[in-house]
């Protein structure tokens, strides 16, 4: 990977972190006025449209063969697909303390995922930042409190599947996006997640008999803006950011940018919501950031090395 290609795929890595670490305000905004399900249904809805409107302005054409569809379903079922259902239900039976907790392990997992099936190695030192980055999330809410019940561990489960979900994802991508262009896997995407989620939602509301009430979210101005956000930025644009990080980065070391997103969900609440910023914030903040400079200074070896690298040349040429 060339300098630039390297410049730009952690720009693309972190403006990823910082739209999804912002898209939790405004997924509570669209879920004061909307159901889950709904919620999830009209975001990729709109992610389609939004990915739709992207290839006619770009003039481009879907280049997909049967095949290379196969391959990126499964791709699509971890996410968004598993991922967000996963995640939903969740949230239902456990807190966001707990759930941040259990989505903080999802370096560990594509790291261990990614040294399976992508063959990647990791240095001990780029483990210890790593876990240096997930230790800082859970101070956090460790700090906040969390009471663990046994009545949240379906939650917790659900919550550990969704984070496994992610890893795959992540994993599965590295070698797709080295084949398929990123608009031909966000179009894919965004339909299954609007096929699949809308019709959730349908079967949901026939269910409940409600059926004429599936559009009412949208008579909420404060809904259109958040659903607007989370369908174009959220899943469409984090789509393409993630996807061509993944291009470029170890998977392994895209998802520890994860992490840093809950330090701009912190700054968000302080910003927006006016929540306070206490102490174990900065610590924790500062633990991810280091962990995640670590790891991206660190070479598999286990080194810093371009002062290493330039010492060790001035060594050979004496």
């Amino acid at each position: 990977m060339n300098k630039r290609q390297n410049k730009l795929a952690y720009i693309a890595a972190i403006l990823n972190a910082l739209i999804i670490g912002f898209s939790f305000l405004f997924v509570k905004l669209a879920l004061q006025v909307s159901h889950p399900l709904d919620t999830l249904a009209h975001r990729f809805t709109i992610a389609f449209i939004a990915t739709a409107l992207l290839l006619i302005i770009t003039r481009r054409r879907i280049q997909l063969d049967f095949r290379t569809l196969l391959t990126l379903i499964p791709l699509a079922l971890f996410y968004p697909f598993l991922f967000f259902v996963l995640q939903t239900f969740g949230l239902v039976y456990t807190t966001l303390s707990e759930a941040g907790i259990v989505n903080a392990l999802v370096p560990i997992f594509t790291m261990l995922l990614a040294s399976i099936f992508l063959k990647e190695r990791s240095s001990l030192l780029q483990k210890l930042f790593t876990v240096l980055t997930v230790a800082g999330v859970v101070f956090i809410f460790v700090m906040k409190g969390v009471q663990m019940n046994s009545s949240s561990s379906l939650g917790i489960v659900l919550i550990l599947l969704s984070a496994l979900s992610f890893s795959s994802y992540s994993v599965l991508a590295r070698k797709i996006t080295q084949k398929v262009h990123l608009l031909d896997i966000s179009f894919v995407m965004s339909l299954i997640g609007a096929l699949s989620f809308n019709g959730i939602s349908v079967i949901h509301h026939g269910l409940q008999g409600s059926m004429n009430h599936y559009f009412d979210a949208f008579t909420a101005p404060s809904f259109i803006l958040s659903i607007l956000y989370l369908g174009v930025l959220s899943s469409l644009m984090t789509s393409l950011l993630a996807n061509f990080a993944l291009k470029h980065m170890e998977a392994s070391k895209m998802s520890i940018f994860g992490n840093v997103g809950t330090i701009f969900t912190i700054l968000g609440g302080a910003i927006f919501l006016k929540e306070p910023i206490a102490y174990y914030h900065i610590i924790g903040a500062i633990m991810v950031l280091i962990g995640v400079v670590g790891v991206s200074l660190t070479k598999p070896g286990g080194s810093f090395s371009k002062a290493k690298k330039s010492r060790e040349n001035s060594i050979t040429a004496k």
